[in-house]
């Protein structure tokens, strides 16, 4: 073995060599199939540019998306009990929550975060999907009372980016007592005369759909969402009957009065801005002035029944 096989050719193999690629570099539209370049997606707001469908998004770059200059703040939510019926199916709780917990890096479901959106003083409460499907637990329900306490503080808007399967079934009657808590908070909320936007994402299903998510003053849905409270599988074996062709999605909802409007991602923080500064700031942007009014000619009362008197034929 001489220095050409020792030293030179390894070198010229590693060079020429297969290099590895990240996994994340591409990803493939869930709905047309075609491969999408990772920054035209993270450029396009996570919408396919073949067809226009809207993918997931974390939490993180839809706050970075709505508020000016991508600039917010969040708050810190309260830690809750671990495993409060120490839950276990084929996993404990506890270990799920930790999976969780390394896989998003954050301690629940729901990110709170506060700033401006078009100047106008916004609270945004936004769901993880990919922390156990946006499950709503104690944690969840911690987040939205804060949300809503802290929007009346600063005399701000609420809007929540729900996406989730529903109650978190590990908490059982805890999970489940958050529907009516959540409901509460929105009310005192609406109280104060400060408004309550919904966004529904995909998927908004289960108890979050059946509380809090259906009490906006608005609900504003991205295309394609599904939204809905039970399974389009389950309602079909319920009730035996086909039901129509997209149903429980974003746009079949709007057509049958339940959701308001159904925006695009990319116009999503205009539209928002222009409802917070038409719900909050109702007095007029300018100065009222008084137009000038003409001169009339009016008539006096009195001059009218004199004349009436003289044009009445006397009687002979």
């Amino acid at each position: 073995m001489n220095w050409l096989t020792s030293s030179v050719l390894p070198k010229i193999k590693a060079w020429v060599g297969a290099r590895e690629v990240p996994d994340n570099l591409w990803h493939k539209c869930p709905s047309c199939g075609q491969m999408l370049f990772h920054r035209d997606l993270e450029e396009n707001f996570q919408v396919c540019t073949a067809c226009d469908h809207h993918l997931r998004m974390t939490a993180t770059d839809r706050l970075a998306m709505l508020f000016d200059k991508g600039e917010y703040q969040t708050i810190e939510l309260p830690k809750t009990a671990p495993d409060p019926l120490k839950f276990r199916d084929r996993k404990r709780y506890t270990d799920r929550m930790r999976e969780a917990q390394v896989k998003t890096g954050r301690n629940d479901a729901i990110i709170v975060a506060h700033g401006t959106i078009e100047t106008a003083p916004a609270v945004c409460a936004v769901f993880d999907f990919s922390f156990m499907g946006g499950s709503m637990g104690t944690g969840v329900g911690d987040g939205l009372v804060r949300a809503a306490r802290l929007a009346e503080t600063q005399d701000a808007g609420l809007i929540v980016f729900p996406a989730s399967g529903g109650a978190r079934m590990q908490e059982g009657i805890l999970s489940l007592m958050q529907m009516p808590r959540t409901v509460a908070a929105v009310e005192r909320l609406k109280e104060k005369g400060l408004p309550f936007i919904v966004v529904l994402t995909d998927p908004t299903t289960g108890g979050v759909t059946a509380s809090f998510a259906m009490l906006g003053d608005l609900h504003i849905a991205e295309p394609g969402s599904i939204i809905g409270f039970a399974g389009q599988r389950v309602i079909q074996e319920t009730i035996r009957e086909q039901l129509p062709d997209g149903f429980q999605k974003a746009e079949y909802l709007r057509e049958h009065g339940m959701v308001d409007a159904v925006v695009h991602r990319r116009e999503l923080k205009a539209m928002l801005g222009r409802l917070l500064g038409l719900m909050m700031f109702r007095e007029p942007s300018a100065d009222v002035v008084a137009l000038p009014q003409p001169d009339l000619d009016i008539p006096d009362r009195d001059d009218e029944a004199e004349d009436a008197e003289m044009a009445e034929p006397k009687k002979t």
